[in-house]
């Protein structure tokens, strides 16, 4: 069946996702890891396709990609997740970087309608985003790689066939990573289930691997810092707006219905005029993450290495999981103490809300992108003043100029507290300039994308108030000004 998928068009390909996809309506689909029966209906369908080459069975195509899982999420939040871990963060580094006999062994088995699953082993107890502290060692051993360690909140930590995994081989002069694919049979093994709050398509546990593996299978990367695994979590991290734009789409839609159909005395709840605000502040999400969504599929490339747009990766992950989880919290207060209620007939803001709590932390904690976006543009001031900077940053000046944004509460001493928040405010900025081309290039309605910008400038109102209460001294300590 996969092979009569190859000579679709992109709209008949999409259009057989479109097909299949409210098969797993959050609404009705059970709560519980995904089924190996329901995987097989979506691989026949051709989830992984867009990502595999074409010598191996695959679509290779960027966009499609990117589509893939925005269709899936608009139904199923945590399905576009499960397809995007597969793809974007296990297979791809393979497709990029792995050796051709290990790409001969690992790939066409994705190709075809058999339910076979990939993960990335890289989080471990005690070590979080702190990976250069990970204890999974390597080491060389006659024919290949031994490999000992353990993981854990690894998706498909039970199910997964085929691991990528990072480990670490130190000694006392020489620190050195690698990038080593691994069939769960040679030695990866669950020893412990977590049951997560939300997400429950995804499997997740603590792992243990003591594993050997053959020296082709090692991903060709370089060793001597962690910037090749920040290159593999961009891809995840960039589809946070195709998901977002799914998932956000739903939410409008379903919190507008609501809201007309829930009667409050005479009239719909709707009228109310701070429904309505919610409403907007949705809708405006909504806006902004098929902005963001714009810009992931014409001006990046997850075929390629993507560590170039690095700043644009953080700003887009940070503001599309706050929008998502922003949006969801907007929806549940819509609804009220219904929207409490798991598996309600009314709406599905209960599983919404927690399906989208964790986006904010997976692929690195919103708070610790931030700060890194932060660092990045300062060392790149050249002597300026931040706020000077970004009103000439390619990522950002459109914005500035446009709609004249005042940046200048940046420009003092940053601490570290300081770097988070301005991290926050530089994405908000790079999400304006990102919906001012969505508009203009797609012939959106011009006032959503007017609405949009308002809160967005909104929000960098918020963390210029946030600076102030920095230099009141809620810390603690003597002030800063």
């Amino acid at each position: 069946m996969t092979n009569d998928l190859l000579s679709l068009s992109t709209n008949e390909f999409i259009g057989g996702i479109e097909t299949v996809a409210p098969r797993f309506d959050s609404a009705s689909y059970p709560q519980q890891n995904l089924p190996a029966d329901d995987w097989t209906l979506l691989t026949k369908a051709g989830v992984l396709l867009p990502t595999l080459p074409k010598e191996y069975g695959g679509r290779d195509d960027h966009a499609e990609m990117c589509e893939v899982v925005e269709k899936l999420s608009e139904w199923n939040l945590p399905l576009g997740m499960y397809v995007t871990v597969i793809s974007a963060v296990a297979l791809r580094p393979i497709v990029l970087w792995a050796d051709e006999e290990a790409k001969r062994e690992v790939l066409p088995a994705y190709a075809g309608g058999d339910p076979m699953i990939a993960g990335f082993a890289s989080t471990e107890p005690g070590c979080g985003s702190a990976m250069s502290a990970m204890t999974t060692t390597f080491e060389e051993v006659e024919g290949g790689y031994r490999i000992r360690g353990r993981k854990h909140w690894q998706a498909f930590s039970i199910s997964a066939h085929w691991w990528l995994v990072s480990a670490k081989n130190e000694t006392r002069d020489r620190r050195e990573y690698g990038y080593f694919i691994v069939k769960r049979s040679e030695g990866f093994r669950t020893l412990r289930p977590y049951e997560p709050l939300g997400l429950k398509v995804i499997d997740y546990g603590l792992n243990e691997i003591d594993a050997v593996v053959p020296r082709h299978r090692r991903i060709a990367a370089d060793g001597r810092t962690l910037r090749p695994m920040v290159e593999m979590l961009m891809a995840s991290r960039a589809m946070m707006a195709a998901m977002g734009c799914g998932f956000l789409r739903r939410i409008s839609r379903e919190a507008h219905a609501y809201a007309e159909r829930r009667r409050i005395g005479p009239g719909p709840q709707s009228a109310i005029r701070f429904v309505r605000y919610r409403l907007a502040a949705i809708d405006a999400s909504y806006t902004v993450c098929s902005a963001l969504n714009h810009h992931l599929r014409t001006a990046l490339n997850m075929k390629d290495e993507m560590i170039g747009s690095f700043p644009a990766v953080q700003a887009i992950k940070t503001v599309a999981t706050e929008r998502m989880l922003s949006s969801a919290h907007h929806y549940q207060q819509l609804v009220g103490g219904e929207g409490y209620r798991s598996g309600s007939p009314t709406n599905i803001s209960a599983q919404a809300f927690l399906d989208a709590r964790v986006y904010t932390i997976f692929d690195g904690t919103n708070d610790l992108l931030s700060q890194q976006l932060t660092e990045y543009c300062l060392a790149r001031t050249d002597g300026r003043a931040l706020s000077r900077f970004l009103a000439e940053w390619p990522l950002t000046a459109s914005a500035v100029t446009a709609h004249g944004l005042d940046l200048n509460f940046l420009d003092r001493d940053l601490r570290q507290e300081h770097l988070v928040l301005a991290g926050r405010a530089i994405a908000y900025a790079f999400a304006i300039g990102r919906v001012m081309r969505w508009a203009a290039e797609t012939g959106a309605d011009p006032r959503a994308a007017r609405t949009a910008i308002e809160f967005l400038k909104a929000d960098i109102a918020g963390v210029a108030t946030e600076f102030e209460l920095l230099s009141a001294g809620v810390l603690g300590g003597p002030t800063l000004n």
